[in-house]
């Protein structure tokens, strides 16, 4: 039965907390039948998204990961011509069977599918800036012919679509008029402290108060080139609770194991400026 979104809209799950905007974003790019664009700050769970709204709805996921060198057909089919050719000089099978050669990528086996699915393309902005437009038809229609065999390949149930992209480069104007655009918020306080305790359920409520104050404090930086993200601040907290040391203590004086939230030398340089003063972590 297809999903209607005025009877169970999408609230996150126990890994992935949503704010009341996203969800929105949600229900409404699946009443409108069409592709949700995420953008946000890196780590702040775009890609996680399309993996949770599956587990959510209990839908498949096929994700397609694009890179630099991505075409928009690789994610629709491949044809390996170098194998025909191979086989047609050493192997025993009838080449003439196209068929044999042709594999779907995952917007092709999603429409392939009986059941409905969740397909993550994510960080498009990484492919070339016609990769988008070369979409277009495939996004609206739902079908696509495989030009080796002339067979047309129509989605069976509309699969529900999450882009995601980290605003390296601008999207061609056609392609964002058909898509449902939300960009994610870096959680606040209240919000980062619900997430938190999803991935840390029993951290202790004095650990979590120190950590909220320096890592706020650090993100207020000014000059930062990478300002530290969730996932960063998950995986500092991990760091923490491992070697047993309360942030708080640290305010204002140096933060350990700081290479697990900055990443730039030029950042560990402007914080360590700001230590000099005692003016991180402290209000």
């Amino acid at each position: 039965m297809p999903y209607s979104p005025a009877v169970q809209p999408f609230l996150g799950t126990d890994k992935y907390i949503v704010s009341p905007e996203l969800s929105r974003a949600v229900s409404v790019a699946i009443t409108l039948r069409r592709p949700l664009l995420i953008k946000g700050e890196p780590g702040t769970g775009k890609t996680l998204l399309a993996r949770d709204i599956a587990q959510y709805f209990g839908f498949g996921l096929e994700r397609w990961h694009v890179k630099s060198t991505t075409k928009a057909v690789d994610g629709l089919y491949t044809y390996d011509a170098v194998r025909r050719l191979h086989d047609s000089r050493f192997g025993d099978g009838d080449v003439g069977d196209i068929g044999k050669y042709i594999r779907l990528g995952p917007l092709g086996r999603a429409f392939k599918r009986d059941d409905q699915v969740v397909v993550l393309i994510d960080e498009i902005d990484k492919a070339d800036l016609e990769f988008p437009n070369d979409l277009l038809h495939e996004l609206d229609v739902m079908e696509f012919t495989i030009m080796e065999t002339g067979e047309t390949i129509a989605a069976r149930q509309r699969p529900i679509i999450v882009i995601t992209s980290n605003n390296e480069k601008e999207l061609p104007d056609a392609f964002l008029r058909r898509c449902v655009f939300h960009w994610i918020d870096f959680p606040d306080r209240e919000l980062m402290t619900r997430i938190i305790r999803v991935h840390h359920p029993d951290v202790e409520d004095h650990v979590l108060a120190g950590a909220l104050e320096a890592f706020y404090s650090l993100r207020a930086v000014e000059g930062l080139r990478k300002r530290p993200s969730t996932s960063e601040f998950i995986d500092w907290i991990a760091a923490l609770r491992h070697a047993g040391i309360d942030p708080a203590k640290y305010l204002g004086s140096g933060l350990p194991f700081l290479g697990t939230l900055l990443k730039k030398e030029q950042d560990f340089a402007t914080v360590e400026r700001r230590l000099q003063r005692g003016s991180i972590g402290r209000r």
